[in-house]
């Protein structure tokens, strides 16, 4: 019998480098009040690693951004994951957010996702649709249907996602609005803070 999970763990993680700063962020970021969304490590700029996060209710300021991006960079200088300077980012997940942990599921089910798993699951490793919250321990999405045959409803188990975003509607745009921070409303979705270390 699988063991439940709790919707406030991350269930979609990193590997390699990516996870070596997750392990060293993650805590920090968590003694906070806020939670890692995602380590993104990318060539851009040279190289960049992007830390996104949040609030337990999915809000995230500048200031949120500012206060994370303090109290890591030290630990990240101590231990040097990288091995090189790189460009430091902190930011909030955005409108067309990944989706890592139960909660996220449930909280956007009835807007549109793209899902990809590990491997195949009848043949598709790729599924876009409607969320349909969380089953046991899976991800429902309905995709829209095909050309020649109506898609069915698929259960998705949270160990065979390798990565779940949102996709930018209209409703999305719309639901968002009501979930960011009335402090940051005429910021863009994409608040961040970003910092080069040697």
């Amino acid at each position: 019998m699988v063991e439940a999970t709790d919707s406030s763990e991350r269930l979609i993680c990193e590997s390699g480098m990516e996870a070596r700063i997750a392990h060293i962020v993650e805590p920090v970021i968590r003694d906070l009040g806020y939670d890692l969304v995602r380590v993104r490590v990318s060539g851009q700029n040279g190289m960049t690693v992007q830390i996104m996060a949040e609030r337990p209710d999915g809000t995230m300021g500048v200031d949120g951004c500012e206060e994370i991006s303090r109290n890591i960079s030290p630990e990240l200088d101590v231990e040097d994951p990288v091995g090189r300077a790189y460009h430091l980012e902190v930011s909030s997940p955005g409108i067309d957010r990944p989706l890592t942990r139960k909660r996220d599921f449930k909280r956007w089910a009835g807007h549109e996702a793209r899902i990809e798993l590990e491997v195949a699951r009848n043949g598709q490793k790729r599924f876009r649709g409607t969320l349909l919250g969380v089953r046991d321990e899976s991800a429902g999405i309905r995709p829209k249907p095909g050309k020649s045959v109506a898609a069915e409803d698929a259960w998705l188990p949270f160990s065979e996602i390798a990565e779940a975003k949102l996709v930018m509607t209209d409703a999305l745009l719309k639901a968002a609005q009501h979930v960011h921070d009335p402090q940051d409303r005429t910021e863009s979705p994409d608040l961040s803070t970003n910092q080069t270390r040697d």
